[in-house]
């Protein structure tokens, strides 16, 4: 699982490094750091899938989100028994109240 989400967080690191750093034109000598090949790059990815340039980032940030989601919930699905456990076992501590306090609780808001 761990090289999984390495997997997964690798390439979104990558890719949100070089478009910072990029987008801000900090190029430390690199060409794929400077704003013309940002610009280059979103310019061949518009051409490529017929929209403007400009709409590229927020679609793949969207992606990101949407595929993010589905490996957490892959990955909350795959340990529901633990996150389960874990739950009850919280609750159970976080529950000193006394059978005495409880029972005045139930009375109190069964009243009409």
């Amino acid at each position: 699982m761990k090289t999984f989400l390495l997997l997964w967080a690798m390439p979104i690191v990558l890719l949100g490094t070089w478009y910072g750093l990029s987008y801000y034109d900090m190029s430390f000598g690199i060409f794929m750091l400077t704003r013309q090949a940002h610009e280059l790059v979103f310019q061949i990815y518009g051409n490529v899938l017929g929209i403007p340039p400009e709409t590229i980032p927020p679609l793949v940030m969207r992606a990101i989100v949407v595929d993010s989601a589905v490996l957490f919930a892959i990955i909350g699905f795959r340990r529901r028994k633990k996150i389960i456990a874990w739950w009850k076992a919280r609750q159970e501590k976080s529950e000193p109240v006394s059978s005495e306090a409880r029972a005045s609780m139930d009375s109190l808001s069964s009243a009409p």
